[in-house]
């Protein structure tokens, strides 16, 4: 009896993330949506410029590459070019929030029916540790090295509350991968998201609460508690919008 099994939606290849990193639980989880859908062969996924810019070689679907922020863009012109087609964006906070802000605010106004992967871990991870727009206030980092301070430097960008205000999108949720327990609940959201766009209900998308150990100069252990510490309550999780296709 098998127990425990990788993903067939994931290659063989060697993830290259850092040690104690969550891209590696995120990637298992939208690869096992994939699975349970069966959809492998007509979904194509867009992968971004940031630490997930080599996702093409993780995914055994179809890949694209994006320009810096603009996945969301490019997600749009394979939908519509290929409306039977399941495209998925896998992006970064320091894509998605904030070269690729437009991009996410438009694309989710229109109501676009793709699904948006948001891995928010405060920080840009691929480029040294910069503060991003997500950043937490007082957090160091490398362009913040006392602290975010929010008098000058801004307060941070809550995507799904910000996006929960438009008309457009028919399921935003927030999820992290910081526990079992969250990792589950992680992996539902993801499906559901998945599912709305093979239903055909619009615009979904799943932000998931990451650890950066490495940037954040944590041990990957520390890092699950300053999650669970520290971002989740700024970034409370849960459902923000959830509209179906009967509703609108």
């Amino acid at each position: 009896m098998i127990v425990f099994q990788k993903p067939k939606a994931l290659t063989d290849a060697e993830l290259h993330y850092c040690p104690g990193c969550t891209h590696g639980i995120i990637h298992r989880l939208v690869a096992e949506a994939i699975d349970t859908l069966g959809i492998e062969g007509k979904t194509v996924g867009v992968a971004p410029v940031g630490c997930a810019v080599m996702a093409y070689n993780y995914f055994a679907c179809d890949m694209v590459e994006a320009a810096h922020g603009r996945a969301p863009a490019v997600a749009t012109g394979l939908k519509r070019a290929m409306p039977e087609n399941i495209i998925f964006t896998y992006q970064g906070d320091g894509d998605l929030s904030s070269i690729g802000m437009a991009e996410t605010v438009h694309s989710a106004a229109r109501g676009e029916n793709i699904t948006v992967i948001f891995v928010n871990n405060a920080i840009y991870g691929m480029t040294g540790g910069q503060m991003a727009p997500t950043t937490l206030p007082g957090q160091v980092t490398q362009t913040s090295p006392y602290g975010r301070d929010v008098k000058t430097q801004g307060f941070p960008i809550r995507v799904c509350e910000m996006l929960a205000t438009l008309d457009g999108p028919a399921y935003i949720e927030r999820v992290a991968v910081n526990s079992v327990p969250n990792v589950k609940r992680a992996g539902k959201a993801i499906l559901k998201a998945f599912q709305n766009q093979v239903e055909g209900k619009g615009f979904s998308l799943i932000e998931v609460i990451s650890s950066c150990p490495t940037n954040w100069g944590m041990t990957p252990e520390k890092a699950l508690q300053w999650v669970d510490e520290k971002m989740i309550p700024y970034y409370p999780l849960g459902v923000y919008k959830d509209i179906t296709k009967e509703e609108r």
